[in-house]
Protein backbone atom coordinates (compact mmCIF):
# COMPACT_ATOMS: atom_id res chain seq x y z
CA UNK A 1 0.00 0.00 0.00
CA UNK A 2 1.09 3.24 -1.03
CA UNK A 3 1.41 6.40 1.26
CA UNK A 4 -1.08 9.27 0.55
CA UNK A 5 -0.18 12.28 1.28
CA UNK A 6 -1.45 15.29 2.30
CA UNK A 7 -0.77 18.92 1.21
CA UNK A 8 -2.76 21.49 2.79
CA UNK A 9 -3.14 25.30 0.62
CA UNK A 10 -2.48 28.00 3.10
CA UNK A 11 -4.00 30.62 -0.01
CA UNK A 12 -7.12 31.45 1.90
CA UNK A 13 -5.33 32.48 5.38
CA UNK A 14 -3.48 34.87 3.30
CA UNK A 15 -7.31 36.00 1.75
CA UNK A 16 -8.20 37.27 5.47
CA UNK A 17 -5.37 38.85 6.12
CA UNK A 18 -5.37 40.73 3.12
CA UNK A 19 -8.87 41.85 4.18
CA UNK A 20 -7.46 44.14 6.19
CA UNK A 21 -4.13 44.17 5.66
CA UNK A 22 -1.64 43.73 8.38
CA UNK A 23 0.04 41.04 9.40
CA UNK A 24 -2.77 38.59 10.86
CA UNK A 25 -3.63 35.91 10.04
CA UNK A 26 0.08 34.61 9.62
CA UNK A 27 -0.04 32.22 6.87
CA UNK A 28 3.37 30.66 7.62
CA UNK A 29 1.75 30.60 11.57
CA UNK A 30 -0.90 28.48 10.07
CA UNK A 31 1.35 26.41 7.52
CA UNK A 32 3.51 25.25 10.99
CA UNK A 33 0.00 24.49 12.42
CA UNK A 34 -0.94 22.20 10.24
CA UNK A 35 2.32 20.23 9.74
CA UNK A 36 2.19 19.61 13.76
CA UNK A 37 -1.13 17.88 13.22
CA UNK A 38 -0.05 15.76 10.57
CA UNK A 39 0.22 17.89 7.20
CA UNK A 40 3.21 16.35 4.79
CA UNK A 41 3.63 19.31 3.26
CA UNK A 42 2.19 23.09 2.22
CA UNK A 43 0.71 24.35 -0.86
CA UNK A 44 0.70 28.05 -1.63
CA UNK A 45 -0.46 29.91 -4.76
CA UNK A 46 1.75 32.98 -5.88
CA UNK A 47 -0.36 34.64 -8.28
CA UNK A 48 -0.04 37.47 -10.41
CA UNK A 49 -2.39 39.73 -9.17
CA UNK A 50 -0.81 38.72 -5.42
CA UNK A 51 -4.51 38.59 -3.99
CA UNK A 52 -3.55 36.37 -1.26
CA UNK A 53 0.05 34.83 -0.96
CA UNK A 54 2.88 37.47 -1.49
CA UNK A 55 6.46 37.66 -2.10
CA UNK A 56 7.84 37.85 1.49
CA UNK A 57 5.30 35.09 2.65
CA UNK A 58 6.93 32.25 0.14
CA UNK A 59 10.02 33.45 1.37
CA UNK A 60 9.34 32.87 5.23
CA UNK A 61 7.78 29.69 3.98
CA UNK A 62 11.01 28.47 1.85
CA UNK A 63 13.07 29.73 4.88
CA UNK A 64 10.86 28.81 8.37
CA UNK A 65 9.11 25.35 7.59
CA UNK A 66 11.10 22.56 6.43
CA UNK A 67 8.29 20.11 4.77
CA UNK A 68 8.26 20.13 1.10
CA UNK A 69 6.70 23.61 0.06
CA UNK A 70 4.39 23.25 -3.39
CA UNK A 71 4.43 26.62 -5.17
CA UNK A 72 1.53 27.20 -7.24
CA UNK A 73 1.99 29.45 -9.87
CA UNK A 74 1.08 30.21 -13.89
CA UNK A 75 3.91 29.17 -16.73
CA UNK A 76 4.98 33.44 -16.95
CA UNK A 77 8.36 34.58 -17.21
CA UNK A 78 8.20 36.54 -13.89
CA UNK A 79 7.06 33.57 -11.86
CA UNK A 80 9.60 31.28 -13.26
CA UNK A 81 11.85 33.69 -12.20
CA UNK A 82 10.91 33.99 -8.75
CA UNK A 83 10.39 30.15 -8.57
CA UNK A 84 14.32 29.31 -9.20
CA UNK A 85 15.38 31.43 -7.08
CA UNK A 86 13.25 30.35 -4.31
CA UNK A 87 14.01 26.90 -5.29
CA UNK A 88 10.81 25.48 -3.67
CA UNK A 89 10.23 21.59 -3.36
CA UNK A 90 7.90 21.61 -6.30
CA UNK A 91 6.24 23.65 -8.40
CA UNK A 92 2.89 22.96 -9.95
CA UNK A 93 1.70 25.46 -13.28
CA UNK A 94 -1.95 26.14 -13.43
CA UNK A 95 -4.09 27.97 -15.60
CA UNK A 96 -4.41 31.89 -14.03
CA UNK A 97 -7.18 34.54 -15.24
CA UNK A 98 -7.40 37.82 -13.57
CA UNK A 99 -11.29 37.91 -13.37
CA UNK A 100 -11.65 33.81 -11.97
CA UNK A 101 -12.22 33.39 -8.05
CA UNK A 102 -10.22 30.55 -8.03
CA UNK A 103 -8.76 28.01 -10.85
CA UNK A 104 -11.85 27.04 -12.99
CA UNK A 105 -10.24 24.20 -14.88
CA UNK A 106 -6.78 22.46 -15.88
CA UNK A 107 -4.18 23.56 -18.18
CA UNK A 108 -4.55 22.47 -21.49
CA UNK A 109 -1.03 21.01 -22.16
CA UNK A 110 -2.25 19.47 -25.23
CA UNK A 111 -3.11 22.89 -26.89
CA UNK A 112 0.14 24.47 -25.10
CA UNK A 113 3.49 22.06 -25.85
CA UNK A 114 5.26 24.59 -27.11
CA UNK A 115 4.83 27.44 -24.50
CA UNK A 116 4.71 24.93 -21.33
CA UNK A 117 7.46 22.84 -22.25
CA UNK A 118 10.42 24.87 -21.73
CA UNK A 119 8.84 26.38 -18.63
CA UNK A 120 9.00 22.64 -17.31
CA UNK A 121 12.32 22.29 -18.52
CA UNK A 122 13.49 25.57 -17.13
CA UNK A 123 12.22 24.12 -13.34
CA UNK A 124 13.21 20.31 -13.72
CA UNK A 125 17.07 22.00 -14.66
CA UNK A 126 16.85 24.16 -11.30
CA UNK A 127 16.06 21.21 -9.40
CA UNK A 128 12.67 21.66 -8.73
CA UNK A 129 9.70 18.67 -9.32
CA UNK A 130 7.17 19.92 -11.41
CA UNK A 131 3.30 19.03 -11.64
CA UNK A 132 0.99 20.11 -14.04
CA UNK A 133 -2.58 20.93 -13.06
CA UNK A 134 -4.95 19.06 -15.64
CA UNK A 135 -8.31 17.82 -16.11
CA UNK A 136 -8.63 14.40 -16.38
CA UNK A 137 -8.67 13.69 -20.10
CA UNK A 138 -6.18 10.82 -21.33
CA UNK A 139 -5.33 13.81 -24.42
CA UNK A 140 -3.74 16.15 -21.35
CA UNK A 141 -2.38 13.09 -19.68
CA UNK A 142 -0.36 12.18 -23.01
CA UNK A 143 1.07 15.81 -23.38
CA UNK A 144 1.85 16.07 -19.66
CA UNK A 145 4.38 12.87 -20.20
CA UNK A 146 5.73 14.70 -23.53
CA UNK A 147 6.94 17.46 -22.47
CA UNK A 148 8.83 15.75 -19.66
CA UNK A 149 6.34 16.90 -16.33
CA UNK A 150 7.42 14.06 -13.80
CA UNK A 151 3.55 15.17 -12.04
CA UNK A 152 0.14 15.50 -12.82
CA UNK A 153 -2.58 16.81 -9.92
CA UNK A 154 -6.30 15.61 -11.82
CA UNK A 155 -8.38 18.29 -11.34
CA UNK A 156 -11.36 17.18 -9.08
CA UNK A 157 -13.74 20.15 -9.56
CA UNK A 158 -15.94 18.48 -11.90
CA UNK A 159 -16.03 15.73 -9.25
CA UNK A 160 -16.53 17.42 -6.30
CA UNK A 161 -19.59 19.30 -8.15
CA UNK A 162 -21.29 15.70 -8.42
CA UNK A 163 -21.37 15.56 -11.91
CA UNK A 164 -22.06 12.33 -13.85
CA UNK A 165 -19.63 10.14 -14.26
CA UNK A 166 -16.43 11.99 -13.24
CA UNK A 167 -15.38 9.82 -10.11
CA UNK A 168 -15.02 7.12 -13.56
CA UNK A 169 -13.14 9.59 -15.65
CA UNK A 170 -10.73 9.99 -12.34
CA UNK A 171 -10.46 6.40 -12.30
CA UNK A 172 -9.48 6.00 -15.61
CA UNK A 173 -6.97 8.93 -15.52
CA UNK A 174 -5.28 7.76 -12.29
CA UNK A 175 -4.48 4.63 -13.92
CA UNK A 176 -3.12 5.85 -16.80
CA UNK A 177 -0.73 8.09 -15.11
CA UNK A 178 0.79 4.54 -14.04
CA UNK A 179 1.46 3.28 -17.29
CA UNK A 180 2.64 6.78 -18.76
CA UNK A 181 4.91 6.11 -15.64
CA UNK A 182 3.25 10.09 -14.35
CA UNK A 183 3.32 10.29 -10.46
CA UNK A 184 -0.31 11.04 -10.00
CA UNK A 185 -1.76 13.69 -7.60
CA UNK A 186 -5.22 15.25 -6.99
CA UNK A 187 -6.77 18.06 -5.58
CA UNK A 188 -10.05 20.88 -5.93
CA UNK A 189 -13.21 20.72 -4.17
CA UNK A 190 -12.31 18.12 -1.72
CA UNK A 191 -13.96 17.98 1.66
CA UNK A 192 -14.67 15.54 4.39
CA UNK A 193 -17.67 14.19 2.37
CA UNK A 194 -16.40 13.56 -0.95
CA UNK A 195 -12.82 12.67 -0.63
CA UNK A 196 -12.78 9.11 0.35
CA UNK A 197 -13.19 7.40 -3.01
CA UNK A 198 -10.83 9.72 -4.40
CA UNK A 199 -7.85 8.44 -1.89
CA UNK A 200 -8.86 5.09 -2.33
CA UNK A 201 -7.61 5.53 -5.77
CA UNK A 202 -4.20 3.56 -5.57
CA UNK A 203 -2.40 5.49 -7.94
CA UNK A 204 -2.55 8.91 -6.09
CA UNK A 205 -0.01 9.60 -4.32
CA UNK A 206 -1.09 13.41 -2.56
CA UNK A 207 -3.81 15.42 -1.89
CA UNK A 208 -3.99 18.99 -1.70
CA UNK A 209 -6.68 20.40 -0.14
CA UNK A 210 -7.10 24.16 0.91
CA UNK A 211 -10.48 25.86 0.93
CA UNK A 212 -12.39 23.03 2.89
CA UNK A 213 -10.26 22.69 5.31
CA UNK A 214 -9.29 26.45 6.16
CA UNK A 215 -13.06 27.25 5.98
CA UNK A 216 -13.98 24.41 8.53
CA UNK A 217 -10.73 25.37 10.48
CA UNK A 218 -13.25 28.73 11.94
CA UNK A 219 -15.12 26.26 13.41
CA UNK A 220 -12.80 23.62 14.95
CA UNK A 221 -9.28 24.86 13.97
CA UNK A 222 -6.61 23.91 12.10
CA UNK A 223 -5.18 21.01 14.29
CA UNK A 224 -8.77 18.56 14.61
CA UNK A 225 -9.40 19.77 10.36
CA UNK A 226 -6.25 17.96 9.73
CA UNK A 227 -6.06 15.04 12.32
CA UNK A 228 -9.86 14.41 11.33
CA UNK A 229 -8.86 14.56 6.91
CA UNK A 230 -5.48 12.93 7.42
CA UNK A 231 -7.82 9.99 9.46
CA UNK A 232 -10.23 9.92 6.87
CA UNK A 233 -7.84 9.72 4.06
CA UNK A 234 -5.66 7.07 5.70
CA UNK A 235 -8.93 4.98 6.47
CA UNK A 236 -9.93 5.22 2.88
CA UNK A 237 -6.58 3.87 1.60
CA UNK A 238 -6.50 1.18 4.30
CA UNK A 239 -9.97 -0.16 3.00
CA UNK A 240 -8.67 -0.03 -0.91
CA UNK A 241 -6.02 -2.54 0.13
Amino acid sequence: MTTLRLGVNIDHVATVRNARGGAHPDPVALAKAALRAGADGITAHLREDRRHMRDADMERLRAEIAAPLNMEMAATAEMVAIARALCPHAVCLVPERRQEVTTEGGLDVAGQRAALAPVVASLVAAGIRVSLFIDPDPAQLRAAAAIGAPVVELHTGAYAEGRAGELARLCEAAALTAELGLECHAGHGLTYDNVTPVAALPQVRELNIGHFLIGQAIFDGIAAVVTEMRARMDRARAASG
